[in-house]
């Protein structure tokens, strides 16, 4: 099985609460990550905001391009609970 998000919500600064296809639910705190040309404008938090997930690539995005690999939020996510 590939791993996808299934669901993304903001919950404040630079997290998101993250559902994944496995049933696990993880809170991913990026402001550490949003450095270098596609990631430093979502440093503006209106447009980090605007994450939503694409349910072609199976991750989230946001409209200008910026993405991260499912596999990689899983990685730094921390688990908030796992469905059966």
């Amino acid at each position: 099985m590939f791993l996808q998000v299934t669901d993304a919500t903001y919950l404040k600064d630079f997290r998101l609460r993250l559902r994944f296809n496995d049933g696990t639910e993880k809170d991913a705190d990026l402001r550490n990550e949003l450095y270098g040309e596609i990631f430093k404008p979502l440093l503006n938090i209106e447009l980090f905001k605007q994450a939503v997930v694409n349910p072609n690539t199976g991750t989230i995005e946001w409209p200008n391009g910026a993405d991260f690999a499912p596999e990689f939020l899983y990685k730094i996510g921390k688990e908030v609970k796992k469905i059966a």
